[in-house]
């Protein structure tokens, strides 16, 4: 795949961070069609990637890709939320909004990477699971939260990196990890902006000024203490992919050194202490690329 024609993200600062609307150009940029995807960054990371289709049960969503893969020397499982290449692509895969289906395919391969011992590794980009009528009869929550279910229990070390957008349950069904990160672009909440402006003041056309009172950027939700680490959109887009393999490839490593039932435990404990303030800023420091 060819790499994507984008100026890679000129790094957020204290001066940015005060212009107005700032988090809201913010999030315009990383939904831009120009912004790099899941594929195009797991193409440079992983090799001899097998894709694996269908949820034994429905079919197939294209919103989830997923499959066998190698990160350097490491057998792993990757699971991508895919909002396509092009407009004709991500019609095709909801942009990036999954199916029923496509949790259940994704909870196929988790639970097949336990039993065959692989590290896991879930790129989260996707404004929401899809809100369709279809989705509900297929039992869209249930399909969520059997996800949050079984990924909390699973043996093996599980990594997730939200890409560009983590929106709501539909992020969190792949987010439910011993380490998550974000790149320092992306943005991760309980609900996009023009949602919670439909909510608060029944109009979405003040989805600006909701996006600032989410706390939704990766500084915010790193210092909440709810991510492990912020990672450097600094540099070409291969030196980014050359960042995010190396750093993927040394957490797997220290992970798979424990074993399955501390795995299990790390991972119940790391959101247990979700909302605990005692040290969180000093925390949030240590948790940024330099």
């Amino acid at each position: 795949m060819s790499n994507p024609s984008y100026d890679l993200n000129k790094e957020l600062t204290g001066e940015t961070e005060k212009q107005e609307n700032s988090t809201w150009n913010n999030i315009l940029s990383i939904r831009s069609e120009k912004r790099f995807k899941s594929m195009e960054i797991a193409d440079k990371i992983f090799t001899d990637f097998l894709e694996l289709h269908g949820d034994r049960y429905f079919g197939d969503d294209r919103a989830i890709v997923g499959g066998l893969a190698y990160l350097s020397n490491l057998p792993v499982t990757v699971i991508c939320q895919y909002k396509g290449k092009d407009i004709a692509d991500s019609k095709l895969r909801q942009y990036g909004m999954p199916l029923p289906e496509g949790y259940r395919k994704a909870l196929r391969l988790m639970k097949q990477a336990e039993k065959f011992n692989r590290p896991i590794v879930c790129f989260i980009d996707t404004p929401g699971a899809f809100p369709g009528i279809n989705a509900e009869e297929r039992g869209q929550a249930e399909a969520i939260a059997r996800n949050l279910y079984e990924m909390a229990a699973l043996t093996v070390p599980v990594i997730s990196v939200v890409i560009s957008e983590g929106g709501s349950g539909g992020a969190l069904a792949l987010g439910v990890a011993n380490k998550v990160f974000m790149f320092e672009r992306a943005i991760y909440s309980v609900v996009s902006p023009e949602g919670c402006a439909s909510i608060l003041w029944r109009d979405s056309k003040k989805a600006s000024l909701a996006s600032d009172y989410l706390k939704l950027t990766a500084s915010d939700i790193c210092e909440a203490g709810i991510i492990d680490r912020v990672i450097s959109e600094k540099g070409t887009f291969e030196q980014l992919c050359e960042r995010l393999g190396s750093i993927l490839h040394k957490e797997i490593v220290q992970l798979q050194k424990l074993p399955g039932k501390e795995l299990k435990e790390d991972r119940r404990r790391k959101f247990r202490e979700i909302g605990n303030i005692k040290n969180l800023q000093e925390d949030a420091l240590k948790r940024f690329d330099a």
